[in-house]
This record gives C-alpha cells, structure tokens and sequence, in this order.
C-alpha cells in the first residue's frame, strides 16, 4: 500500500500512478527525470520502459482524474473534426479531437495533465477543449492513422480509383522512342497502382519487381529488410515490367541493356511521391527496382533523429559555425541524406543562401537550391560546385565527395568562409578523416577544414505492443560489449511480432557516432597518423562509438541486442 504522504511528493499523471499502485515512488521520479532527459511525453517514457502497460495507465488516469476512457478504434473520426485543430500541435502534444458538442471540443489525451495542450488547442481552434482519456499506444496510432489519410487522400480509394490513379513520368520531354505503346491491360494496370500504393502506406523505401524461372515475386523493403508481398502469375511478368516501363517513360522495346527513369504519382493537390526507377537485364527477363522519394515524410526536425543529447549539441555548434566542413558517413541506406537535410533546415532562412547538388534530390525544400548532377550533359559534383561558388552561397551540401576532384573544391569552399556538408562511405567517423587523405588531399586542408564527422547506421525499432524481456546468459552480454556493473537490473527486450509491426519492428531509429574535431585530433592528422590513433583520441575525449551508443538503445528498450548486431558487427 501507497502512503498518502509519499504519493503527495508528486504531481499529474505520476501521482495517479503512484496512488494506484502501478507504479514506485522511485520508478516514477526516474521516468519523470528520464522524460525530461529525452524530452518526451512522461507516459511515452512508462510505455517505452516497460513500467506499465498503456491500458492501465489510461484506466489509472481516468480515476484519478475522474474523465471518461475511451476506445479510439470503435470510433469513426470524421475529416472535419481532426481538421479543427492544427497537425503540428495534434502531433507535439499527442492530443486528438475526437467529437465536438456546440463549443465544447472533446481531445483524447493520454496524460489528462497535460494543460499546455488543451490551452493550446482551445487558443487556436476557438473551442473550449475539454480531455477525454485514451490508451497511448492506442492514440499514438489512431493520430497517425488520421493524419496519414489526411495527408494522402488514400483511404477513399477504390478499385475504380485505382484504374484513374494520376500517374506520370516526371520529365516527360525527354521521353525516348517506342514509348508510345500502351499495355492496354486494365487488371494490369490495377495491379501495379495497387502495389505503389501499398508500398506508399505500409513505408516502403523500395519494391523489386524480380523474374524468375517459372515465377514471379514482388518485395519491399520495409524498415530496411525486404519481405515478399506478392507472387503474380510469371506470365504476366513482362506486361507489367513494360508497365513500370511505360510510367516511367522508358524504351519498351530495349530489354538488354538498363535503364533508369522516374514516375511521378499524385496522390491529391497538395501530395505526390516520385518513383527513381531502375530496370537491369537479368536471366530470366527484367529486374525492375523502384525507390520512394517521398519528402514529405522524412522527419527533418533534428530532435527525431535519435541523437543522444551530448551528440546533438556537437552536431548543433558545427553546423552553426559561419564556416567549415561537416562530414555524414555510413553505408548506402543508414539515412544520411536525412541527416544533412535536418541540419539544411535549421539554417534554411531568407538570410541564406542554401545549395545542394546530388544523384539524385530525393528530398525537396523549398528555400533550397537543388541541382541533381547530369554526366552526360557534362554536369557532375565538380562542376555544379564551382558554379555555386560563383553564386555567392553561405551554405553549400555535396550529396557525396567520390573522387580528388570534388574533394579539392569542396574543401577549399570550406577554408573561404562556406559551411560545407557532404557524405562518404565508410565504416566509423575516424575513417572518414583517412579516406580523405587516401584521396590525396593534403593533411593541412583536412584539418584546417573538417569541423564535425558523425558517422551513422539505422536499427529497427522494437513495436511498444508486442516486444517482450529477453533472458540472455551474462557471458553474452559481456561478449557484446556490457560492463560488468551493468548487468546488474539490466532488463533488455526481444522482438516478438504482432499485426501492429513488421516482425516485432516498427519503425527505425539512428545510432551515431558524433565526432568533432578538437586541436589534439588536428595534430594527429597533421602528423598523418591514421584511424587507430584518432578513434583512441576520440575515445579519449568522451565520443562513444556505434556499438557504445547502440547499447545505449539497447538498454533503453528501444531495440534489440540482435538488431544491433545485425547493423554494426564490431
């Protein structure tokens, strides 16, 4: 039994829970301080720590507060409703109109606590916003829901909508002989729309349209492993390759050599995703390889990218710096270009001038200038930035630096008073600073140049309605870089796998490495020595590495020790 006394020590939601015994004392001042750490909702911050589960706080809540709980999924949210109040506050506060009554506006909430939400949302609707209770898992997927189809326009679509589904190649000027022909095949057509449209709401990043003797598979990938969708008859494997070939405006009539293209797909007014298409020859027929370049949903605040808050602060003096360079490193994939358009957007003002050249934009803003490179009609990274730098820029992004050429000019941008951003593959954040100096750049510019190196992989989160504790042997968790002290209380999680998730997986989350580059690193690189000595000096200076500050994620619950080792091996 809860004393009075103790429970009276707290506030909000954490008292209820405290009085209704779901919770310690203890347990709750750590959530509470945890939140404020993570800068999270502090029922979020029990869902994601496992203290209770979100229909038992909602219930804890409702008594406490003396509100009504209620079943978000047997309610039907009308347009209109959601559409009262602003999706920027319905997504920072988790708050969802749900019905309205004369002037009275009723908002599921979570934590009923929360003042700053209904003041908000009764300041900006002009409603008196009143808070009904509902579960947090629940609600944080029925807001997604709601402003997905909002945002979308898919949840009308119907069969007959899919034979009418707006679809284009995006530059159709250019569009090369035999693409003319129309595959006059309506099942067919229906088909395919049907899986872009798929794809677009269940997150894919790409869909592989894969022949094969005597079958024919389709697969997405979905946060970041493919999974097979569907198994098409293998006869229709060529109508619907010379589909994907006539959206995307390319020759239907070469099938030996590759081609690439882009489809545009509006979805409404105001919402289109683009398509880079890729076909290659293979034994059996035509591979065809479709990425999603959907700006609209990359999350480009920097607080969503999982940085730990000493890692955030370094990224943030870097790129507030009126010059130098910011190096992004990580395979193809772990979400670089996200990463370096997160930080475009912080310095994205009328002040700035902002360019970026890149293979190919995937992610459009305006204020920025784009340029995608054109090798054939001569325009490469090079030559893009020398065109910047007679342009009078401030900011200048180079999706990737490949050879001496564009390294040379992106470095001296950076020595002129430019802040420089660009990507590289390599394994961590020192080796970034050597494959520099492989390039043949000289160790002076390096180090007189390159502020900031993060390095950065993508895991997959654990889904908050399934995953379940993981009993792993104590040699296992030391064999995987746990301290000794650690294992003590250490409660990690599995992935287990529900209808809610891919696999017991939604969603992904970033792991990095943020490395600056101090005065005693400029020394090293100034004396060539390689990536040993720089990890050691940065290890030194307090800058986990991937697998440090993956177990940090590990130990928070927010994904899985096998997923980490899927993603960083070492």
């Amino acid at each position: 039994m809860v004393s009075t006394d103790t429970a009276t020590r707290l506030t909000g939601l954490a008292r209820c829970l405290v009085q209704e015994g779901l919770l310690s004392e203890d347990q709750a001042r750590q959530a509470l301080e945890a939140a404020a750490r993570e800068k999270r909702p502090f029922v979020s911050q029990v869902a994601a720590q496992g203290l209770a589960r979100p229909a038992e706080v909602a219930l804890a809540a409702a008594r406490g507060f003396g509100l009504p709980v209620l079943d978000l999924e047997a309610l039907e949210l009308p347009r209109e409703i959601v559409g009262l109040v602003e999706e920027r506050l319905i997504r920072k506060h988790q708050a969802l109109p749900v019905f309205r009554r004369g002037h009275r506006l009723f908002v599921a909430v979570a934590d009923p606590a929360n003042i700053e939400a209904l003041d908000e949302i009764k300041f900006q609707s002009g409603l008196a916003a009143e808070a009904v209770v509902a579960a947090q898992d629940q609600l944080a997927r029925i807001i997604e829901q709601s402003l997905e189809g909002e945002e979308t326009g898919l949840t009308g679509l119907d069969d007959a909508a899919l034979d009418d589904l707006e679809v284009s190649a995006e530059d159709e000027e250019a569009a090369p002989a035999g693409t003319d022909l129309e595959v006059d095949d309506t099942p067919v057509v229906r088909f395919v729309n049907k899986l872009l449209l798929d794809a677009v709401n269940r997150g894919a990043s790409d869909i592989h349209f894969e022949p094969y003797e005597g079958r024919f598979r389709v697969r997405f990938r979905l946060d970041g492993l493919l999974r097979e969708v569907a198994n098409p008859p293998a006869s229709l494997a060529p109508k619907i390759v010379a589909r994907l070939k006539v959206m995307a405006h390319l020759d239907i009539s070469e099938r030996r050599l590759p081609q690439d293209g882009r489809i545009r797909m509006r979805l409404s007014r105001s919402n289109q995703i683009d398509f880079r298409v890729n076909t290659c020859p293979t034994v059996h027929g035509e591979k065809v390889v479709l990425r999603l370049l959907d700006g609209s949903r990359a999350q480009l605040d920097i607080d969503q990218l999982g940085l730990e808050e000493a890692q955030k602060e370094a990224l943030l003096r870097a790129v507030r710096l009126p010059y130098g360079m910011v190096l992004v490193t990580g395979p193809t994939g772990s979400g670089k270009t996200v990463t370096l358009y997160s930080c475009l957007h912080l310095l994205n003002d009328p002040s700035r001038n902002i360019s970026t050249v890149e293979d190919p934009v995937e992610i459009n803003v305006p204020g920025i200038n784009q340029v995608n490179i054109n090798p054939k009609a001569g325009l490469t990274f090079a030559s893009a930035l020398r065109a910047f730098l007679r342009q009078d820029p401030d900011v200048i992004m180079v999706g990737e630096i490949r050879d001496l050429e564009t390294a040379e000019i992106a470095i001296k941008a950076a020595q002129t008073g430019h802040l420089v951003f660009s990507t590289l593959h390599t394994n961590d954040a020192p080796q970034a600073v050597t494959r520099l100096a492989d390039m043949g750049l000289p160790p002076f510019a390096i180090a007189a140049s390159v502020s900031l190196v993060v390095a950065q992989r993508l895991a997959r989160r654990l889904c908050e309605h399934c995953k379940a504790p993981a009993e792993l042997p104590p040699e296992a968790l030391l064999q995987a870089g746990f301290a000794e002290e650690e294992l003590v209380g250490l409660e990690l999680y599995r992935a287990v796998g529900c209808d809610q998730c891919n696999g017991g997986y939604k969603g992904r989350t970033g792991i990095y490495q943020v490395m600056p580059v101090s005065e005693a690193m400029q020394r090293l690189i100034l004396e060539g020595k390689g990536a040993l000595a720089l990890a050691e000096q940065a290890r030194a200076e307090g800058v986990a590495d991937l697998r440090a500050s993956g177990l940090k994620k590990v130990r928070a619950g927010i994904t899985s020790l096998e997923e980490l080792n899927r993603v960083i091996t070492a």
